[in-house]
C-alpha cells in the first residue's frame, strides 16, 4: 500500500498539474473565436503554464520521465487544437508558397519523430535550444497578426522550424539511446547503448 502511494504522488507534482492545466486550456481554445480577447487570454495563459511547468519540476527536483511525455502530449494538444482554431487565419493571412515551406517542414520533422519510434521504440522528442526558440516563435504568430500582415515574420519562423527539425532529426541518427534533455546537436556526446 506504501508503495501504491508513492508511485501515485510520483505524478502528482506540481508541475505536472501545471501541465494538465495546459491541456485543460488548450481545449478551452476550440470554443471561443480565434483571436477575440477571451481567446487570446486562454491562449497566452495556455502559453505561461508551458513555462512554468518544466521550471517548476526543474526547482523542486520533479522532473521525471513521466512528466517529460506528459509536456509532450500537452504540446501535441496545444499543437492539434492551433491548427484548428488558428489555421483558418494564417490560411487567409498568409501567401500559398510559404505552406509549401510548412510542408516542408512537417515533413522533416516527421521524419524525425519516425526514426526516434523505429530507434528508440517509442515516442520521443528532444528538447533542444531550437526547438524552445521554435516553439516560442510559434507561440508569438497570433500576437504579430494583431500588429502586421505577418508574412515576412512566418517566413522566419519556417526557417528556424526548418533548422530545429533537421537538428532534432541528426540527433535521432547520431545517437544509440534517447535522451531529452540535449541541448544542441553541437555538444552531443555519443553514447554506447
Amino acid at each position: 500500500m506504501k508503495n501504491e502511494h508513492k508511485h501515485h504522488k510520483k505524478f502528482q507534482t506540481a508541475a505536472n498539474s501545471i501541465t494538465l492545466l495546459r491541456i485543460v486550456g488548450s481545449i478551452g481554445l476550440l470554443f471561443p473565436a480565434p483571436m477575440s480577447p477571451l481567446f487570446l487570454g486562454i491562449y497566452t495563459l495556455t502559453g505561461l503554464t508551458d513555462v512554468l511547468d518544466g521550471w517548476l519540476a526543474r526547482k523542486t527536483g520533479t522532473t521525471s520521465d513521466f512528466g517529460a511525455r506528459l509536456d509532450s502530449m500537452a504540446d501535441l494538444v496545444f499543437y492539434a487544437v492551433m491548427l484548428i482554431r488558428f489555421l483558418p487565419v494564417l490560411r487567409e493571412a498568409l501567401p500559398l508558397h510559404i505552406w509549401y515551406a510548412v510542408a516542408g517542414v512537417l515533413l522533416v520533422r516527421l521524419s524525425a519523430y519516425c526514426t526516434a519510434a523505429i530507434k528508440y521504440r517509442r515516442f520521443a522528442s528532444v528538447h533542444t535550444y531550437l526547438n524552445k526558440l521554435t516553439g516560442t516563435a510559434v507561440f508569438l504568430l497570433p500576437y504579430i497578426f494583431i500588429i502586421s500582415s505577418g508574412v515576412t515574420y512566418a517566413w522566419a519562423v519556417c526557417a528556424l522550424a526548418c533548422a530545429a527539425s533537421l537538428e532534432e532529426l541528426a540527433i535521432h541518427l547520431c545517437r544509440k539511446s534517447y535522451c531529452a534533455d540535449i541541448k544542441t546537436i553541437l555538444k552531443i556526446k555519443t553514447d554506447k547503448a
